[in-house]
């Protein structure tokens, strides 16, 4: 029943959407790029488990486009991430106290918040140039409802969204 109830969840975060928006220098010849890296002190802000699987995530997928990882390598990969509670608006319930008498009146009023705010993540994926350190692509991706739970979810996540992230790495002309 659990391992029901963890498929049934990783389908549910799976649908949830993820949008990247994309950045490039126009005069680039991406076809150039064989090798990457990453910057050596780099602050994903993510824990060291959820870097560790974005990363593996990322070599995967920049291995089925013919990339390789090397040390010295033709660009340089920086990840940059900021995690947000979503303001909540419309889910509240409102408690008043009112009186009034003669030519006096008064009120209270408070707003009581209900459920839980969704936590919402952007990850930046920068693409630098390793001979002339110019920035030469870039993405951004934006996602809600950010796993809490089991490490597999969180792994298919990260799948995901490098996925897309790398749909428009190299971009179409």
């Amino acid at each position: 029943m659990k391992k029901l109830a963890s498929i049934f969840f990783l389908f549910i975060c799976l649908s949830c959407g993820v949008t990247v928006n994309y950045d490039y220098e126009k005069t680039t010849d991406f076809s150039k790029y064989k090798s990457y890296s990453y910057f050596t002190n780099m602050d994903t802000g993510l824990s060291e488990f959820d870097a560790k699987r974005l990363f593996k995530a990322l070599d995967d997928a920049m291995a089925l486009k013919g990339m390789t990882l090397l040390e010295d390598s033709d660009f340089i990969i920086n990840i940059k991430s900021a995690t947000f509670q979503e303001v909540q608006s419309r889910s509240s319930v409102g408690v008043g106290v009112g009186g009034g008498g003669g030519n006096v009146g008064g009120g209270v009023s408070v707003g009581i918040p209900i459920g839980q705010a969704n936590m919402s993540r952007q990850i930046t994926f920068e693409f630098v140039d390793a001979n002339t350190n110019q920035l030469f692509w870039q993405a951004i991706s934006s996602e809600t409802d950010i796993p809490r739970d089991y490490p597999e979810e969180r792994e298919a996540k990260f799948k995901q969204i490098v996925t897309k992230v790398l749909e428009g790495f190299p971009p179409k002309k």
